[in-house]
Parts: structure tokens; sequence; C-alpha cells
């Protein structure tokens, strides 16, 4: 990486560390957590994004050659192969389910019964095994066939492929180009994972009255599930929060999301931030009954991003001295307003919720595929007019936070087959059993974790 680039590199990365931490920073930074007009402004279509690799990452290419001052960047996420290898039903993706320009598509229904909750409870991995991932994986619905078989090694080979891919694309971004990625690494809060993937929203919001019990203890058993899924996707030099999108809390009243979302969601973001990391929360909907539970959290340490039903101002207002917030413009005026009324929302933001820093102008929760492009640079254009702190502060990246504790002491890891029950199994070993262990163990962890992507 040439000394330019580096500089260019640490300059956006350390402006938007500095904003998350609520410390003094020289401007507001353009640091979306998703824009996904990134990936259609050069021309490629959806399809052509999820599909082809190359053309992804020259499509993001192209967008920072044409927008310099974007900070950090984060579009697709979706690697299609990896789908289609394992036949995945929660998702319709362009090209293969939808037509090639429309994004894709969640798709929501009960994969779980009611009565498997004790199942899942007792035992997360022979859950995930036995009933979630025939009813979600099409590949492996006949389980035990030959055909089954292949789909789990066709994915561990698309997993590979599909990581390779992630690590190339953020080193050509960043040693080429010098752009940071906004996060890495993803995890739902328990309640989503039963709201979004399990028991759906309905299913899961009338388990809340038929089996409270259940639906506790169930959000308890994947606190760890999530933590160590989050941090088998993060980057491990922590330098970009772990990101994630919570869906179903803007549907709760204050009672059910304090009894059943909060605890389990805050007990995941305690023992990441105890990892060292920070997260950016992408706060889906009106969260403005919920919000005032992230000044529970350590100061400076999750960046939330405030939806367009949402009132950005209520928010700084609320908790955005303790938390920083994105957000301000809404969806519809990147989609159909006039350059002049983005620059006067924009000026008219940083005269306000971005007095004091922590604050990142965004659409709500992420840039639309259909925003004007001339729209997009009005925003950024006006960012650099009126969202300056202090010229004269250098910004540079902050160092890694240490761990508080021991990752085994922070999140339980579940496996399938422990070593102990392999060590068993072989009556003993005759060398050194430690060097055998540790990649024995190291795999059926990352094993386990993969299971919990398709509850994404």
């Amino acid at each position: 990486m040439s000394t330019d680039v580096q500089r260019l590199y640490d300059e956006r990365l350390g402006r938007y560390q500095a904003t998350i931490a609520l410390e003094p920073t020289d401007r507001i930074p353009i640091a979306s957590g998703s824009c996904y007009l990134a990936e259609v402004y050069s021309g490629c279509t959806n399809q052509e994004i999820i599909y082809d690799a190359d053309k992804w990452l020259q499509a993001e290419m192209a967008f920072i050659r044409d927008f310099p001052e974007v900070d950090a960047l984060r579009d697709n996420r979706v690697w299609a192969p990896l789908y289609d290898a394992v036949g995945c039903k929660t998702y319709k993706l362009p090209g293969r389910d939808l037509p090639v320009r429309q994004q894709f598509q969640f798709v929501e229904e009960e994969y779980m019964q009611a009565d498997e909750y004790d199942l899942l409870i007792k035992d997360p991995g022979a859950f995930m095994l036995e009933k979630f991932l025939p009813r979600v994986l099409g590949e492996y619905a006949d389980h035990g066939s030959r055909r089954s078989y292949m789909a789990f090694l066709k994915a561990g080979m698309a997993q590979m492929m599909a990581a390779n891919i992630m690590r190339n694309r953020s080193i050509q971004l960043q040693t080429v180009c010098g752009m940071p990625q906004p996060t890495t690494g993803a995890f739902v809060a328990p309640f989503d994972v039963l709201g979004d993937v399990l028991r759906g929203l309905r299913g899961a919001l009338m388990d809340t009255y038929r089996r409270p019990k259940q639906v506790l203890e169930a959000c308890d058993v994947l606190v760890d599930v999530m933590v160590r899924f989050a941090l088998s996707t993060a980057d491990p030099l922590r330098r970009y929060p772990i990101f994630v999108p919570t869906h179903k809390a803007c549907f709760m009243s204050p009672k059910q999301f304090d009894t059943f979302y909060w605890p389990s969601f805050k007990r995941v973001l305690e023992k990441l931030i105890d990892a060292g990391y920070t997260i950016r929360a992408y706060l889906e909907g009106d969260w403005s009954q919920h919000w005032h539970h992230f000044l529970e959290l350590p100061k400076g340490k999750v960046l939330c991003d405030i939806d367009t039903q949402g009132d950005i101002f209520k928010a700084k207002a609320d908790f955005g001295h303790h938390q920083a917030i994105s957000g301000g413009i809404p969806d519809s005026m990147f989609i159909l307003g006039t350059c002049q009324e983005i620059e006067e929302r924009v000026h008219h933001l940083c005269e306000t919720v971005g007095k004091g820093g922590g604050f990142i102008i965004n659409g709500g929760c992420n840039i639309p595929y259909d925003t004007k492009p001339e729209n997009f640079r009005a925003m950024i254009d006006a960012i650099m007019k009126y969202g300056w702190y202090d010229k004269t502060l250098k910004p540079a990246p902050k160092p890694a936070p240490e761990p508080k504790y021991d990752i085994d002491a922070i999140a339980k890891q579940h496996r399938i087959t422990p070593w102990e029950v392999k060590a068993a199994e072989l009556g003993g070993v005759m060398g050194d059993e430690e060097l055998i262990k540790k990649p024995w163990d190291t795999i059926e962890a990352m094993a386990f974790n993969w299971l919990w992507t398709w509850t994404m």
C-alpha cells in the first residue's frame, strides 16, 4: 500500500472510530452502514453483484473513484452461489427468483414448531441439524441422502470461496482505495432469531403469551450462541464494529421489549464489548420507546442507525450524548427530492444533531438502491461545506482495545463432538494430545458457528 493510500485509510478510519467513541474529530464522517446505491451506480444489475464477485468489486471501486469523500463503504453482503449450494429458502434472489434489477427479499415462515422449544434449549446443535436446517436448506431436506451429504460438502467449499471473496474485497478496498469497512461480522438479537427465522413474528409474539418461560429460556441459550457467531465473523484486528440488524423490536410494547427482547440482547452487546469490539446497531422502524436502554451500556461503544420512522432529533436528545447515532435524511428525499432539499436538510442536521460530534448523516439505516446519484453527491457536498468541527485535527486509527476477559470466559462455545468425546473413542493418543486437540476443537467450533449463518 502506498504512503498516500495508507494515510487516506488511516484518516478515514480514525474519523469513523472517533465518531463512534464520541471523541473530537475534524468533520462528520460519510459512512453509511449499507450503501446500496454503490451496487448499482456503475450500471451492474443486482444479480451481477451477488453472483459475480469481480463485478461487485469493480462496481465498488468505480463508486469510490466518483465519491472519494466517502469514509467507509459497505454494500452487498450476499454471495449467491453459497445460497444455491444449500438451497437456502429464506431468501429470494435477483436473477434466480426475482427480476435481475430487484433487491433480494427475505422470506419469513414458521420454520420451528411451537413444541420444539425444549430441544432448542437443551441441545441447540441437535435442533439445528435435525429440525431447522432440513426445513430451510432445500438441498439438505432429504436428511441422510447422498444429496444431503453433498450439500454440506459443497457448502463447506462454497463457504471457503465466499470467505476468500470477502477477504480479497476488503484487502483491495483498503490497499488500492484506502477504504475502511463500516462493519465486519454480524449477529442478530436472540429474540430476533426466534422472530425472524424460527417462529416468525406472529409465532414469536404469540409464544410470549402462551409459553413465556420457554421464550426466555431460548433467548438465554442464544446469548452465547450469537456471541460466538459474531466473533467468528468479526474483524480479528477489532478495527470495525460488528453489525446487528434489529427487526422485531419496533413491533413490541415497552413491556414486551423490556421482558423478552432487551435482557438477552443487552447481554450479547455487553459480551461483545468485553471482547474488545464496538457494535453498529441497525434500529429498524421506530425505536423511540426502547432506545433509552442504550444508556445502560458503556459510553461510546454502540453506533445506532436511526430509521426513517424514527426521529433523529429525539434520538440525539434521548441518548445521543452517550452513544453515536446515524441517519437524518428520509429515504424518500434521496429518491424523490431535489439537491436543494438535500443541502438544506444536511445544513440543518449539521447545526443541530451534529453539534458536539457522535453523528453520521445517513438515510434511514442505509442509502437506498434508487437514490438519485445527484442527491448523494449533494449530501456529500453539503457535509463538506457544513460538517466540519476542527480542520486542525488529524484523525488517526485508535489502538485496538484488548478483550476484558479470555473469550472462553465471555461466552460458551458449543461443539457437537468435543475433543473429549473423540479422545475417548480413540482410547488415548500416542503423541502430544494438545497438537491434535486444538485443531479438532477449532474446526468443531467453526462448523457449529456456521450452522447459525442460516438464522441471519
